[in-house]
């Protein structure tokens, strides 16, 4: 009797190993029908969802591992997603949907004077889902942010908050905004917070995030949008950098 109750936590509340795995699923089925609704066609669909749904299955089965405190020399990776709305200072009434993969360096030690102390984080985003919800059109593309600027504040508990600049390139369907361009750059700052766990780490942050052609069409009215971002992922220490 005693160790069919000592089994029963187990049975009620699931292994808690699976959880990423099992949110990592549910994220790449909504993957799939984001590149369903936002493209071009059936051909254009499965071309692009294959290669995008296998990247997401290897990044699942990495986050089994075990995770570790954020230290220098550490390295980090995180499965996002995240979307929001266009606020003031340019054109209107257009969502936005992404998500993408990240890989960070985590370059420094501790520095800085008093709460501004933290570690210095260089980090690239893959993007390969972008939607953009235009009155006119929905717009699918995918993109790359090689500019990732990010300021992990140093605690020492298992909450760390963050501040990040980002800069990236956007490649779509149909022009964003209308009648400009199907190529555009992306500018962004965020601030959010790390939530570590035993096996992986969450975050959620506030990102404001600037679109606009640069002038590569003589129309260039940009879009601003605020969003709301969630992130799974893990941090890798130095030690077990070495080891791989």
């Amino acid at each position: 009797m005693k160790r069919r109750w000592a089994l029963a936590p187990c049975a009620q509340h699931g292994n808690p190993l699976h959880r990423p795995l099992e949110i990592c699923q549910l994220l790449t089925s909504c993957c799939i029908v984001a590149t369903f609704a936002g493209s071009t066609g059936p051909r254009f669909s499965a071309e692009f969802m294959r290669p995008v749904f296998l990247t997401l299955l290897l990044l699942c089965a990495s986050l089994s591992c075990a995770q570790t405190r954020l230290e220098d020399g550490g390295h980090e990776i995180q499965l996002w997603t995240g979307g929001g709305h266009s606020v003031s200072g340019g054109v209107s009434n257009t969502g936005v949907w992404n998500a993408g993969l990240r890989y960070g360096w985590i370059l420094s030690r501790p520095h800085g004077p008093g709460f501004l102390e933290g570690r210095f984080e260089y980090a690239v985003d893959a993007v390969p889902l972008f939607l953009i919800f235009q009155p006119a059109n929905a717009a699918f593309g995918a993109g790359i942010n090689p500019l990732i600027l990010k300021w992990n504040f140093a605690t020492r508990g298992r909450v760390v908050p963050y501040f990040e600049l980002s800069g990236g390139t956007l490649f779509t369907n149909h022009d964003v905004p209308l009648g400009t361009s199907r190529v555009n750059f992306t500018s962004g700052v965020a601030l959010g917070t790390h939530f570590l766990r035993d096996r992986c780490n969450w975050s959620v942050e506030l990102r404001y995030m600037h679109i606009s052609n640069a002038g590569l069409s003589s129309i260039n009215p940009g879009i601003n949008t605020v969003q709301l971002r969630v992130g799974l992922g893990k941090i890798y220490s130095r030690l077990a950098s070495g080891k791989h």
